[in-house]
């Protein structure tokens, strides 16, 4: 089978590579589509501690089961399958509440194991035991699965945010997963939603999710427009869906009284702290929220919201394209000139 490899920064190859066997307890699925994240991004410029070469990266995975080991129930061939990307302990304290993306022995598909840049997969047998796959409806667009991920990450961060009806709410980065948040936030019946972002480019891009207000931060005064925009409260919600310490040091001026703040977008490891005016917290009773991954049951939120067209995943998707064209794809999610590339086997 053909498998885009990573051998180290900026080195990845397509080449032949054997192709997956069940053996007891596993599942391998013929991948339909398997979309290019930030992070896929980052492993290929820089590599990853939890990535040791050679290996298969991509964790945004959605295909057909076409083999099914010795011992495995529940599962179909020619189900169509998410794949949920954290493989956890099934132990901890964590993982028996139901938050496997917090449990500390976690491991993850596309990194500790090999992903969805390749024909075939197989979920190994602790993955399998986990509930690790998704059973998909049948009809469902294998290119609007590769979603599912990515979506469940910012159905988890919103859990905590409680969007309420007629709020206002600002989203910081025109990316995909700020376009996301946009919808989401339209779901919860948010009243006025602006989305900011430096990039005109990444902007027009995301005219296509229906934010009410655009904003350039570098053409306008950031604080100066969402005041405007809500008679000088600030925003209910701010979501800074961008890796910037500034825009995070920024969301506390911009927020209202009782807001809430989601820290969506993790900082550079070189440069991970900011400067925090705690008093703003206090004085204003603000709610700052940090967010990583997701669980197991918001994969099914976020399956059954895009099949029913809650959130216009098609939308968000400007480039398809062959394994052969992977290093393209991630130079054009890097450059911003797309919104989601998605690598794509479906014939």
């Amino acid at each position: 089978m053909k498998a885009a490899v990573f051998l180290g920064p900026e080195n990845i190859e397509v080449r032949e590579v054997p192709e997956p066997e069940a053996g007891p307890g596993e599942v391998v699925i013929r991948v339909g589509a398997c979309a290019i994240c930030g992070t896929d991004v980052r492993i290929f410029q820089f590599g990853h501690h939890h990535v040791k070469p050679p290996q298969v990266t991509g964790h945004e995975i959605a295909g057909e089961i076409v083999a099914i080991g010795e011992g495995v129930e529940g599962y179909r061939v020619g189900d169509k399958v998410a794949v949920i990307t954290v493989i956890s302990c099934g132990r901890c304290r964590y993982c028996r509440r139901g938050l496997q993306n917090l449990c500390p022995e976690q491991k993850y598909i596309g990194y500790h194991y090999p992903g969805g840049f390749a024909e075939f997969m197989k979920m190994p047998r602790e993955g399998v035991a986990r509930g690790n796959l998704l059973v998909l409806p049948e009809d469902m667009d294998l290119l609007e699965a590769s979603l599912i991920e990515p979506l469940s990450c910012v159905i988890n961060g919103q859990s905590y945010l409680h969007i309420g009806l007629g709020e206002t709410v600002l989203v910081i980065g025109a990316g995909p997963i700020g376009c996301m948040h946009v919808a989401m936030a339209k779901n919860h019946g948010a009243g006025k939603i602006i989305l900011a972002d430096i990039s005109d480019e990444r902007l027009e891009l995301a005219q296509r999710i229906g934010a009410d207000v655009y904003i350039n931060p570098q053409k306008e005064n950031l604080k100066e427009r969402v005041f405007e925009l809500t008679g000088g409260l600030g925003a209910d919600v701010v979501i800074v869906a961008a890796s910037s310490g500034s825009a995070q040091e920024e969301a506390l001026e911009l927020v209202a009284p009782q807001g809430r703040i989601s820290l969506f977008g993790g900082l550079p490891k070189e440069k991970p702290t900011i400067t925090f005016n705690s008093n703003i917290v206090h004085y204003k009773e603000i709610g700052v929220f940090g967010v990583f991954a997701s669980h197991a049951s918001q994969y099914e939120e976020a399956a059954r919201l895009i099949y029913a067209r809650r959130v216009p995943a098609r939308d968000l998707i400007t480039h398809v394209l062959p394994l052969e064209d992977i290093v393209r794809g991630i130079e054009l999610v890097k450059s911003g000139k797309a919104l989601k590339a998605v690598i794509s086997f479906v014939r």
